[in-house]
């Protein structure tokens, strides 16, 4: 009985122990698996955090880009402002001179208009004292000694522009 009590034992203790081997192989097996996959996570956290790094460099890179193209385009919508109020008043600055041009011109074609009928006036004046000069005894060739005129007038017929 003892015999087989020890026997009974050892079956026992044998089979519990090949179960913990068995057990003992399954758990290292699932450490070595999980120690795999807790390395592959490392790696992936790794490649992660690097391209993390790399992005937020090309977003700080990206960030400045955007700044200075805004910069750039403020200053050169300054420029275009500048040029704009300087063009108009150039502008401003033409039409005035371009009045003032048109005042002298109106003032000089007044005193022309002015001239020409004056002119025409003296004109009337000359023709009746020739009519009384040839009607009377004195002729005009008479009063003009040289046989040709040092002058010659030959009116235009004014016309009026505005």
């Amino acid at each position: 009985l003892a015999a087989r009590n020890l026997q009974a034992a050892e079956d026992w203790y044998r089979a519990r122990c090949a179960r913990l081997h068995e057990r003992a192989a399954r758990s290292q097996e699932a450490v070595r698996a999980s120690r795999r996959e807790a390395g592959e996570c490392r790696r992936q956290l790794q490649a992660r955090l690097a391209e993390m790094e790399s992005l937020r460099g090309a977003h700080q890179s990206l960030e400045r880009q955007l700044q200075e193209l805004e910069e750039r385009h403020s200053a050169e919508a300054a420029g275009l402002q500048d040029t704009i109020v300087q063009l108009e008043d150039d502008l401003r600055n033409t039409k005035n001179e371009m009045a003032r041009h048109l005042r002298e011109y109106q003032d000089l074609l007044n005193v022309k208009m002015a001239l020409d009928i004056e002119i025409a006036a003296y004109r009337k004046l000359l023709e009746g004292e020739e009519t009384l000069f040839s009607t009377g005894s004195v002729s005009l060739s008479a009063l003009n000694p040289l046989p040709n005129p040092t002058y010659s007038f030959q009116p235009k017929g004014f016309s009026s522009s505005t």
